[in-house]
């Protein structure tokens, strides 16, 4: 999926005095799962090895901007593309969630 597309269900805009920021690139990651390993475990690797992630099977997947969660979901499949469908979107930092 092209990293420009975005599929929006909401016509809701952010605050004007936000407008500056609106063309601002982000990196933006999708995220499977987390590992952690040991450095002989990572040079260990190689084709048809298995690592283990924290995730369980069928847990959403996280989407982090600049590497902060900002929400969550599931991979749908879109026409012919793989696309994530957001099912939860994360409070700011420093304000609670509702």
């Amino acid at each position: 999926m092209s990293s420009s597309q975005i599929l929006s269900s909401s016509s809701d805009a952010p605050g004007e005095s936000l407008a500056p920021m609106f063309d601002v690139r982000c990196r933006v990651e999708v995220v499977l799962g987390t590992a952690s390993l040991t450095v002989r475990d990572a040079l260990r690797l190689e084709r048809q090895s298995i690592v283990r992630l924290r995730q369980s099977a069928g847990a959403d997947l996280e989407v982090r901007v600049h590497g902060v969660t900002v929400a969550t979901g599931e991979v749908v499949i879109l026409e012919d593309n793989t696309a994530l469908r957001i099912s939860r979107v994360s409070p700011p930092l420093g304000v609670e969630a509702a």
